[in-house]
């Protein structure tokens, strides 16, 4: 991985633009000119993120009260795209931007079928013009991406001069099911990982080569290939899902696939077994006597082996509060069990500006 200090771009540039040949066999490399002024640009529109939650907020627990990443500018009235995860019921959002100002931010949406989150800085970056050093990122698309092409993923600041630019490659693109009741039917894979400083991959804008925004930086991952062998890597949420929903965030602030049934659940899959490997405090699962080590065998009596078919099954009804009959193994002992599921986004902290 090439990963390189905000000040260093014309050498950095140079040094990516050497790496192609080794990272892409399939797409036509630009030109040092190219790759240069696509790197400064996307570069420009990326901001670190701060948040801070309350700690009675339900996800203190698992993501923590203080959380840093990063966000992209998307529109010129200072639209910011970040993993939604980073804002989840933050009571203080702040922005730094790369000639080392904190803004305050609000929130402006949470999509909870997607992850993407938006935020918007209180006061006004005019992103794009004359005398704003913020530019606005292009929106690309990810699925012209072929494995092995070379890509760019920032990093942005949380003090002076610590975000990062690194050159990494897309290793592939599939299917993502998440522990936490999450799925997506298309997610992009890279590989090496952000290991920079200390927001690394959360809400990391990733550009290709002609600098358009493709994707933004959820998860660090063992296993980017997907082949069951050691790759350590990064997990991408690709902006394709952003373009169809976004207007509807910023107009109601979230999307209408996120009203759905939650549980309160954390599984894995393996060899056809849902195993449960944690339950939410007050949850439908735990008020319904689910435990950890249980194991899902079938929703509304249909059988489902993978967490893609647990999810896309629960969530296959009209009503997100809506009864749900899991076959479960508890112990040596099968069992049906009937539980209320809840809107997720009902039993969420709103962040101010929702």
């Amino acid at each position: 991985m090439c990963s390189l200090r905000r000040w260093t771009l014309p050498f950095g540039a140079a040094v990516l633009l050497a790496a192609l040949p080794a990272l892409a066999t399939t797409v036509q490399p630009p030109t040092a000119q190219e790759m240069i002024a696509a790197l400064a640009r996307a570069n420009a529109s990326v901001v670190g993120v701060r948040a801070l939650v309350d700690e009675e907020a339900r996800s203190a627990e698992t993501l923590g009260q203080l959380r840093r990443g990063s966000g992209v500018v998307i529109a010129p009235d200072g639209l910011i795209l970040t993993i939604g995860y980073l804002m989840l019921e933050a009571e203080q959002i702040e922005i730094v931007t790369q000639d080392n100002k904190t803004l305050p931010a609000s929130a402006v949406a949470y999509d909870l079928a997607t992850g993407f989150g938006l935020l918007r800085p209180v006061l006004p970056l005019r992103a794009g013009s004359s005398n704003s050093s913020v530019s606005v990122a292009v929106l690309g698309s990810s699925l012209t991406l072929q494995a092995g092409e070379a890509l760019m993923a920032v990093t942005g600041p949380q003090t002076s001069d610590d975000g990062e630019i690194s050159m990494i490659r897309l290793v592939s693109k599939r299917p993502f099911s998440g522990t936490w009741e999450y799925h997506i039917d298309m997610a992009l894979f890279t590989s090496p990982p952000l290991l920079g400083n200390g927001a690394n991959h959360s809400g990391a804008p990733l550009f290709n080569q002609k600098g358009e925004l493709v994707g933004i930086g959820s998860l660090l991952v063992a296993d980017a290939s997907g082949q069951n062998r050691p790759l350590p890597g990064n997990m991408f949420v690709p902006v394709d899902l952003l373009r169809p929903i976004l207007a509807e965030m910023q107009r109601s602030g979230t999307s209408a696939q996120s009203h759905r049934p939650w549980l309160g659940l954390s599984s894995i899959d393996q060899g056809g077994r849902i195993q449960i490997v944690r339950v939410s405090k007050d949850s439908p699962a735990e008020l319904a006597g689910l435990e950890a080590g249980d194991v899902v065998l079938a929703v509304d009596g249909i059988k489902v082996a993978t967490l893609a078919d647990f999810y896309k099954k629960l969530w296959d009804r009209a009503a997100p509060d809506a009864e749900v009959a899991l076959t479960v193994l508890q112990g040596a002992d099968v069992k049906t069990i009937v539980l209320k599921a809840q809107d997720r986004l009902q039993t969420l902290k709103k962040p101010s500006g929702i």
